[in-house]
């Protein structure tokens, strides 16, 4: 768990994350420690978003994806999907052209098949709008799981087996990541997960194999940009090996 100490107890040297993912946790318990409607966190969610994604352009995160709404959240009363369906236009319709302005490339991964006619508009005039921007890759997993983005790579790829366009011999990880939503994105070097709780809720399963984990205890609207840069602090202290022994774990018969 991230602690706000953490943030003080040695200096962070490594590199910045090229790739931030981030669990957005904890909006429903927000509005309840205020005895409001869980809509009402929901809203204020919507906010932290916009300071959030700012604050990662400014940090020079190149990729910042953004857990939105699971598949498994279809499962919550009709009411509160409804609204969630409605934050998402008032998302992009507000926001698209600062957005576009600051350079941001806007990019929706997830099942589109359960989505409105006009939210599936929404989501091609944003990435079709910000297509061509590089100072900041914003993927919004929207409707997504990441069991069902991993069946959907394996059809793709069975299909294509079918039609002789690879032999299943040849199929690598590369192939696997090649026909996944995130295709031509890096993998995240850093999964954040606010309100808490500790656990990948089916989120970038395949991806996060190496992603290093913080657990930070803000609720996602309380969630900061200080609350983001202590998490990639702590990013940055940590040594990365991706299976491999570190040099100096080795000299000194460590495992």
């Amino acid at each position: 768990m991230l602690k706000s100490s953490q943030s003080m107890s040695e200096p962070a040297h490594g590199a910045l994350p090229r790739h931030v993912a981030i669990i957005m946790d904890g909006n429903g318990r927000w509005a309840a420690k205020r005895h409001l409607p869980r809509v009402a966190g929901h809203r204020q969610g919507v906010e932290t978003v916009r300071i959030i994604v700012r604050a990662a352009g400014e940090l020079g995160i190149e990729y910042l994806t953004l857990y939105g709404f699971s598949s498994e959240n279809w499962k919550r009363p009709p009411e509160e999907v409804s609204d969630l369906m409605g934050l998402l236009r008032f998302f992009i319709r507000r926001d698209l052209a600062e957005l576009h302005q600051n350079g941001v490339q806007v990019r929706v991964i997830g099942e589109r098949d359960h989505l409105e006619a006009d939210i599936v508009a929404l989501i091609d005039e944003a990435e079709t709008l910000t297509r061509d921007n590089r100072k900041l890759r914003l993927m919004i997993a929207f409707n997504y799981g990441g069991q069902s983005e991993i069946t959907s790579a394996m059809r793709r790829i069975a299909r294509e087996v079918q039609l002789g366009r690879i032999d299943p011999e040849a199929i690598t990880p590369e192939t696997v990541a090649a026909h996944l939503d995130t295709a031509g994105v890096p993998d995240p070097d850093l999964i954040i997960r606010t309100s808490g709780e500790m656990r990948l809720s089916n989120f970038l399963l395949w991806q996060s194999a190496y992603s290093e984990l913080v657990f930070a205890d803000a609720l996602w609207p309380d969630f900061t940009p200080d609350a983001l840069r202590a998490a990639i602090d702590e990013y940055r202290r940590r040594n990365r090996r991706f299976g491999a022994v570190d040099p100096d774990d080795a000299t000194r018969g460590e495992g």
